[in-house]
């Protein structure tokens, strides 16, 4: 799961991780993608024919600066997506999100009892700076990242395996003692480390490299300037390929407005649009002669998340009360503009993991305050706020800054609260400071966040009782015996059937404690300009085939001389 100024993601697979795990069969809804003029006029160069080009550049917007381009110390959103295009993994998702493909295994063999995986590399990768890749740096990032030293929320997976064994230079296998079903998705770019590099330093204080990393994916890193930009330059040597595009900048801009604006006059070519942006502001005839949109139910959810170490939220009651006392619809309509669904929870509709048997607490005020009464919430002094034991019932929701869609649905919240007699106040908080201080430290009351989930079924890492230390995925301190034992169960069968059963069940205990509110699944709102080809909408989303995206030569906008 990546910390996203948008999201906070799982990922596991790219560099994108934050807490991804992949059965190695998975059932997953093809997203439904506008693939392109909806109207008469819309994207007018895209009728200009060109052929497949090298050059040019694209100009990405990210609300949050990246922290750190190693992607096992990495938790934000904002750092995983430049690394990911500088790093490799064994292997990747497929474009539908059923499947893993090759990239640095050509292949691998998966034993009968599905405890051994065998990974047999390629022969001609090289580190970005010419030395020669092999199963010794797979060895020393999996030790890497398995050391207890090592400041990393990712190490849950590799801890799973019992042996790791250098067959040769361009073979490995790693062994599980008990049946393990994400196993083969976690060998992604995670634990892919140049050993000629970083061999005897202290992975926590590798601040050059952390600055300066090198690689072995599609781009190479070119610089940084701190809250303003990072570029990467493509990398020509890249063992799948050269990418088309020259240079990928990621612009540092601290709202979606602001992008939206860069967006507009040409300061960006990409970005993800509001609803309001989507809907309402991009039909005017000067901008859809360049940009092309896109929308497709994302691979994630957006939830309202209590402290559950703080009173009141300790009593289920009042949780469900709170749950009860929350229109999503409301929500969907008034901040997504219909581009969403209501959120059950943490798995997508549609999908083979997907409780649709689930009873989530319907919007009933009157159910809410029963609840509140039962738990000795009542208005005693007359004063419109319900209180208990001489306490009002006040709290605060943080969200980041940067993030229209949060801020408005902590805003509904708070109204629809103030109807039943709680006070809420809420506040906004800058990216870095929203995570470290805040939501690292569990220094919050409720929290308006969100999760983007790869495909795997697994949620260990945010559930489980054990993931509640500092700068853990489950910083809300859920703790349920029941829920342990439910996720170790589906992660230690690879029979799909019994993995289905066990999470049916995590899914109807959430919707019974209501440690989140899960508010909605939001549709992705992609904005292309019109000169970038070979886009292949999936499930995977637009970007899946980045490295194949190309500008015809005589709609290149930038030089490689000259960085935007």
């Amino acid at each position: 799961m990546r910390w996203l100024p948008e999201n906070r993601k799982r990922t596991r697979n790219s560099a994108r991780r934050a807490v991804v795990l992949a059965l190695l069969t998975s059932a997953v809804v093809t997203a439904g993608c506008s693939r392109g003029p909806e109207t008469p006029g819309v994207c007018e160069i895209a009728a200009q024919s060109g052929a497949v080009a090298n050059g040019d550049s694209i100009l990405l917007g990210s609300i949050g600066d990246a922290s750190n381009l190693i992607p096992m110390r990495a938790g934000d959103s904002a750092s995983h997506e430049v690394a990911g295009r500088i790093f490799d993994g064994m292997l990747a998702y497929d474009r539908d999100l059923g499947g893993l493909e090759p990239r640095l295994a050509e292949r691998w063999e998966v034993s009968e009892d599905g405890r051994e995986i065998t990974f047999y590399l390629r022969k001609d990768v090289r580190w970005q700076d010419g030395e020669p890749f092999t199963a010794r740096d797979v060895e020393f990032g999996f030790k890497t990242i398995t050391d207890p030293a090592t400041l990393t929320a990712y190490a849950e997976d590799y801890l799973q395996v019992s042996r790791f064994e250098v067959i040769d230079d361009h073979t490995f296998r790693v062994s599980y003692d008990k049946p393990y079903a994400p196993a083969l998705a976690t060998w992604g770019s995670m634990v892919v480390l140049p050993r000629h590099l970083l061999e005897g330093q202290n992975i926590n204080e590798a601040t050059e490299f952390a600055r300066n990393p090198v690689g072995l994916g599609a781009y190479k890193f070119e610089s940084w300037g701190t809250k303003r930009q990072i570029t990467v330059l493509a990398n020509d040597d890249y063992y799948r390929g050269r990418p088309h595009i020259d240079r990928v900048v990621t612009r540092i801009l601290p709202d979606q407005q602001t992008q939206f604006l860069e967006l507009k006059s040409g300061g960006l070519d990409m970005m993800g649009l509001t609803p309001l942006q989507f809907t309402r502001q991009t039909e005017a005839a000067d901008f859809t002669r360049n940009i092309r949109k896109f929308n497709y139910l994302g691979n994630g959810y957006t939830y309202l998340g209590y402290n559950l170490l703080r009173e009141p939220f300790t009593d289920v009651r009042v949780r469900r009360a709170l749950s009860h006392a929350i229109d999503k619809n409301e929500i969907v309509s008034a901040v997504l503009l219909g581009r969403g669904q209501p959120a059950v929870s943490p798995y997508k509709p549609g999908t083979r993991w997907f409780n649709d048997r689930v009873n989530d607490p319907q919007y009933d005020p009157e159910k809410a305050r029963a609840l509140l009464a039962e738990a000795g919430w009542t208005d005693s002094d007359g004063d419109g706020i319900l209180d208990k034991d001489g306490k009002p019932f006040r709290f605060e929701i943080i969200t980041n800054n940067g993030n229209e869609q949060r801020a408005k649905t902590a805003t509904i919240i708070q109204r629809r609260l103030r109807e039943i007699g709680i006070a809420v106040e809420v506040r906004t908080i800058e990216w870095a400071a929203f995570i470290n201080d805040f939501v690292d430290k569990k220094n919050f009351d409720a929290v308006v966040l969100g999760w983007s989930l790869d495909p795997d079924p697994d949620q260990y890492i945010i559930w489980h009782s054990s993931k509640t230390e500092p700068k853990q995925f489950n910083f809300i301190s859920f703790d349920n015996a029941e829920v342990d034992a439910l996720l170790e169960a589906g992660r230690r069968t690879f029979d799909a059937d019994e993995r289905k059963k066990a999470y049916d069940r995590f899914q109807e205990i959430l919707v019974e404690e209501q440690p989140y509110t899960f508010l909605y699944y939001p549709e992705s709102l992609p904005a292309l300009h019109c000169r970038f080809r070979g886009i292949e909408p999936a499930a995977a989303g637009i970007a899946y085939n980045f490295k194949d995206w190309y500008v015809p030569q005589s709609l290149q906008k930038y030089a490689m001389t000259a960085s935007p």
